[in-house]
């Protein structure tokens, strides 16, 4: 917004201070404004069935955990970790020119 000061016209009539859009400004705005009163609207539409109920979200029930803490795999407690060995027989020539 460009702020107009107050001043006298060329004829003797006297303009008090305000303010005024700049150039296109007004157009532009009254798109933002519909870009987003359309993202409101589209995004109200977008409910699931949880949401439309009669029951709030808070009401609903929540899953307990399952989990005993700490982990312990059977595995781990029987036998120790193996160490891996080769796949193949043959050596593998590496590219050492780097």
């Amino acid at each position: 917004m460009v702020a107009v000061g107050e001043y006298e016209r060329a004829d003797g009539t006297k303009v008090k201070a305000h303010t005024r859009w700049a150039p296109g400004a007004r157009n532009e705005m009254f798109k933002a404004v519909l870009f987003v009163l359309a993202v409101f609207a589209i995004g109200d539409g977008a409910t699931t069935a949880a949401t439309t109920s009669k029951s709030s979200s808070s009401e609903l029930p929540k899953p307990k955990s399952t989990v005993v803490y700490p982990i312990r795999f059977q595995e781990q407690d029987t036998k120790p970790a193996s160490r891996p060995t080769p796949t193949v027989s043959y050596p593998i020539p590496w590219d050492r020119s780097q």
